[in-house]
């Protein structure tokens, strides 16, 4: 059964860049939600032995009349658990070892790498997602995708790293109708150690 990440941090922790009302909307309702209606697709599908990774990363071999069900509520799950695991309300503010190696390389400097993603995920059009995304040799890659997809469902073999919610369901409690502050806004509660840490352990 697949289970929401634990928050490290308290519902209010992240103020003033992510209200208490839209942690407690976002993670409490929302991810709730898609957690357990991909729970019980994957047991109607009958993929309780398989990965989230490889159960998006293969909806090729769904039956059609389940496989769009598997993706949204799929990646639903899977992006909100990035998406929440990789805060802190006391962030370290620059990735380190060898994502700041990567970073630095692909993008001339972190500030790159951010401007980069922002601009992305500022013009999604409607509910989607921005990426860093890394390959298994560490190649470094930004992206942004509709709705609940994400690089794994889309067939890339990136696997991502760093997920910029820009549903409105993400933002719209504190900032409205105003996107571009809400992502300012992320970047100040974006932990780099743990997103650096997520890098080391998939490209060793």
């Amino acid at each position: 059964m697949f289970e929401q990440i634990k928050l490290d941090y308290a519902t209010n922790a992240l103020e003033p860049w992510i209200d208490q009302a839209t942690i407690e909307t976002h993670y409490g309702k929302h991810h709730v939600t898609y957690t357990k209606n991909f729970n019980d697709l994957v047991e109607k599908a009958g993929l309780t032995d398989k990965s989230v990774e490889e159960i998006l990363g293969n909806l090729d071999k769904v039956d059609e009349s389940i496989r769009q069900g598997l993706k949204n509520q799929g990646g639903g799950y899977y992006n909100h658990n990035l998406y929440f695991e990789m805060f802190s309300p006391n962030p370290a503010k620059a990735p380190t070892g060898k994502l700041a190696d990567a970073i630095n390389n692909k993008f001339g400097n972190t500030d790159n790498c951010k401007e980069e993603i922002s601009k992305l995920a500022a013009a999604q059009f409607g509910s989607g997602w921005a990426w860093l995304s890394t390959d298994n040799s560490g190649e470094l890659y930004v992206s942004n995708s509709l709705n609940q997809d994400n690089p794994i469902s889309e067939g890339s073999g990136h696997i991502p790293l760093i997920a910029l919610d820009v549903w409105e369901h993400a933002y719209y409690l504190k900032y409205k109708n105003l996107r571009p502050d809400y992502i300012r806004a992320f970047w100040e509660i974006l932990d780099w150690d743990k997103v650096s840490a997520r890098y080391e352990q998939i490209v060793g």
